[in-house]
This record gives C-alpha cells, sequence and structure tokens, in this order.
C-alpha cells in the first residue's frame, strides 16, 4: 500500500501541476479571447478615418488638400506679418532721432540698408523732399509718393492672406458638389432597387454629408483668419505710413520752430490791457 506520506506528496505534486496549468490559462485565454473579439470587431467596426475621411469618396481628395492649404496660409501669413518685418522699434526710433535733426540723407541711407516696409517705404518717400520749401517740405509730393509706394505694395502684402479667402470660398462649393453627388447616387440606387435599403444608401449618404461637412469647416477657419490677417496687415501698413509721416512733420516743426513761436503772442489774456488803454 501507498503510504500517508507518499500519497500527500502526490496530492501536493498534482495540485500544484493543476495549479500551473490554472494560471497558464487564466493569463493566455483571456488574452486570445480579445484578440478574436478585436477581430470580429475590426470587420464589423470601421476606423476614424475611414468614418470621417475615406466615406466621403474621390471629393474629400480636394477637400483635404484644401484644409492642408488652409493651415499652412495660416501659418505663413502669421510669420509673414510680423512687426519686425514692417516697423520694427529700432529702426523706427533711430530715423526718428535723424529727422529731429533735419539729416534727411542719413535717414535715407539707413533706411536703404534695412528690408523692412518702413525702410524701403522711407528710401521711397523722402527723396521727395523739397528744401525749397522749408514751411512744407513739400509734404504733398511725399504723401503722393507713400500713396504710390502702398498701392504698389498692397497686392505683394496680401496675396497669402487673399489664398485664404479663396479656400474658404472654394470648400463649401467643394462640398455642396459632393453632397449632389451622393444624393443623386442615393435616388440611383432607389430607382435600381426599388427599395430603401440603409445598407446600399449608406455609401451616398456619407458621401452627400461628410463632404458639406468638411466644407464648412475649412471655411469657417478660413475665412475669419482672412478676415483677421487683413486687419492686421492693413494696420502694420498704418503703422509704417504714420511713421514716417510723424518723421516729416518732426523736421518741418524743427524747420519753423522759431516762426511758429513768433505767431504765437506772449499772452493771450489781453483784457487787463484793455481797460488801462480806456482809462489813459
Amino acid at each position: 500500500m501507498m503510504s500517508f506520506t507518499t500519497m500527500k506528496n502526490t496530492v501536493i505534486s498534482v495540485a500544484f501541476r493543476a495549479l500551473s496549468l490554472g494560471m497558464v490559462a487564466v493569463s493566455v485565454l483571456p488574452a486570445a479571447f480579445a484578440q478574436e473579439a478585436e477581430a470580429a470587431g475590426a470587420v464589423t467596426e470601421k476606423s476614424m478615418l475611414d468614418k470621417w475621411v475615406i466615406d466621403g469618396g474621390w471629393t474629400m481628395i480636394p477637400l483635404v488638400a484644401l484644409l492642408a492649404g488652409t493651415l499652412f496660409l495660416l501659418v505663413f501669413c502669421m510669420m509673414a506679418l510680423k512687426k519686425e518685418k514692417f516697423c520694427p522699434e529700432e529702426l523706427r526710433a533711430q530715423l526718428l532721432a535723424l529727422m529731429t535733426d533735419c539729416r534727411v540723407q542719413s535717414a535715407i541711407q539707413l533706411a536703404t540698408t534695412s528690408p523692412t516696409f518702413l525702410g524701403r517705404l522711407v528710401a521711397y518717400a523722402l527723396p521727395n523732399i523739397d528744401a525749397n520749401r522749408p514751411e512744407d517740405l513739400g509734404k504733398d509730393g511725399i504723401e503722393d509718393a507713400i500713396a504710390d509706394f502702398t498701392a504698389n505694395e498692397r497686392p505683394q502684402t496680401m496675396k497669402y492672406v487673399d489664398m485664404l479667402a479663396l479656400c474658404g470660398s472654394i470648400a463649401p462649393s467643394i462640398g455642396l458638389f459632393g453632397t449632389v453627388q451622393g444624393m443623386v447616387g442615393a435616388f440611383a440606387i432607389l430607382a435600381e432597387s426599388g427599395q430603401a435599403d440603409p445598407t446600399q444608401l449608406a455609401g451616398s449618404i456619407s458621401v452627400a454629408l461628410l463632404t458639406t461637412f468638411w466644407g464648412l469647416i475649412i471655411s469657417i477657419i478660413a475665412i475669419p483668419g482672412f478676415f483677421f490677417l487683413k486687419k492686421h496687415a492693413q494696420a502694420l501698413e498704418a503703422d509704417c505710413v504714420n511713421t514716417i509721416e510723424e518723421m516729416v512733420n518732426t523736421s518741418i516743426n524743427v524747420i519753423n520752430a522759431e516762426a511758429q513761436l513768433a505767431r504765437i503772442p506772449e499772452g493771450l489774456d489781453t483784457g487787463d490791457e484793455e481797460v488801462a488803454t480806456e482809462e489813459a
């Protein structure tokens, strides 16, 4: 007969092996079931890319291109329309200091070394100063030069900003085209099958809805961005124009300081003098 000690060792060994197998089963079987569930879900469920992009059909290709172009234009224009590239404070202070001393040629030379909007504007407009007209330094000619320069530069400044408005206008039209295409496909399926089967209509309805959705998204991004950047560009241009006008006015005031002071009376309250004259 088997001794108690031998039986005890056998039971412990079998229990240990059963426990080991149970632990292996607990660790392996859930993973296997999870893989099977994922495989089954992959067949029935679509990815986010399929749901929100691919199901829109070929019309999504130009819409995706427009979305990428809109985001690129926003970043590019924000980097291009910086104050440092239009009216940097250091250049502005230096030009104002030179014009305070009426050093027009030095201001023009300094401006020609700067590729900024203000530098090019000053280099273009200040040569129109007329020293033979100290009362206004030929300000009308300077203003004409400023208007001519800004009119020539504005299209180049606004070129990429205007493209944002173009993207915002085209995107809803392409989305509407996809909507019409999807609805035409849905009605064609109804005409062929003679019944409204949701599985057959799903693809056409996806085209109709997704293209409109993305067209509106692009327009919502592009149009406000266009108006914001347009106002920002106009503010930068106005800052440069105001700076050169301030420069010219500063020189005019310096040149005509004595004449202006001569026109200002010593005192504005002359009531006492009139009374004294009448008494005399």
